[in-house]
């Protein structure tokens, strides 16, 4: 059993007012815990992937990787936490005057950085595991190799690929909503979210954990040579310059802008008008 679309968008607004009217602390908290749920599927995904493409070529790798990064939404819907980009779908109750906008600004900030935070922890949290030493090195040689690939995109393959991610993540946030149990809520994340990790699209807060994760591996020499590759170009100034900001950006376009907005414009507003319109009626 599920909703409607027309259904699931009139829940978009309580799904943003239930957001929007957390304490500063609750967000802070809940942020962190996505933070730390979105980089336990990154890091599933790169050692689950860290020697597929030697033995079954690119396009298995990527789908393996898709298929193990779905935990990380999972563990966000199901077992409650604050992800930005997700948050994106608040949109509709801010252009409804359900929430204010500075409900809305301020758990997309607080959210933001302490997804941050939360990303951080599980990097620190990994690197005292030496599981990236795993398999000769071969693990770590992987979260390099992610690594660097985003590091390396333009400014503008970078914006398109957050776009494309967001436009699937907050499309996964929607099925789940309108799903009636929680299996239906599962695979209808499960799809999305695999579609855009095996479509090589780019996520923001997965990002925070998959390029700090390289950075502090260019410092393990024999992973580095394992990598076998130059890495000079891991810095966290071509993180923040040629990753984060552009795929913030896009993934801000893709969920707040053509989804959220979208379903607003959609199926929102006209049933705001047409309340309007008969409250205002004459012998109303």
């Amino acid at each position: 059993m599920f909703s409607t679309p027309a259904e699931t968008a009139q829940g978009l607004l309580n799904f943003g007012k239930g957001k929007g009217n957390l304490s500063g602390t609750n967000m802070v908290l809940l942020g962190i815990l996505a933070g730390v749920y979105i980089a336990l599927a990154a890091q599933l995904a790169t050692i689950a992937t860290n020697d597929v493409s030697a033995f079954f070529g690119d396009g298995i790798s990527r789908v393996v990787m898709g298929l193990t990064f779905t935990l990380g939404l999972m563990l966000v819907v199901i077992a409650g936490a604050e992800l930005w980009t997700g948050n994106n779908l608040m949109v509709p109750a801010a252009y409804c005057g359900v929430i204010s906008w500075g409900q809305l600004f301020k758990n997309w900030v607080l959210v933001y950085f302490s997804n941050f935070l939360g990303s951080l922890i599980m990097v620190w949290l990994m690197a005292g595991t030496g599981l990236w030493q795993a398999n000769g090195g071969a693990v770590g040689a992987r979260a390099l190799g992610i690594a660097l690939g985003k590091v390396q995109l333009s400014f503008g393959a970078a914006v398109a690929r957050g776009i494309l991610c967001n436009m699937l993540v907050t499309l996964a946030v929607i099925l789940a909503l309108s799903a009636k149990d929680i299996s239906g809520k599962l695979w209808g994340m499960f799809f999305p979210i695999a579609a855009f990790v095996t479509s090589g699209f780019e996520h923001s807060i997965a990002n925070m954990y998959f390029v700090p994760a390289g950075i502090m591996l260019t410092a393990d020499t024999k992973v580095v040579e394992v990598f076998g590759k130059d890495v000079s170009a891991l810095t966290w100034g071509n993180f923040i310059s040629n990753n984060l900001i552009p795929v913030t950006i896009g993934n801000l376009i893709g969920g707040a802008f053509i989804i959220a907005t979208g379903y607003y414009l959609i199926y929102i507003k006209p049933t705001q008008v047409k309340q309007d319109k008969t409250i205002s009626a004459p012998g109303k």
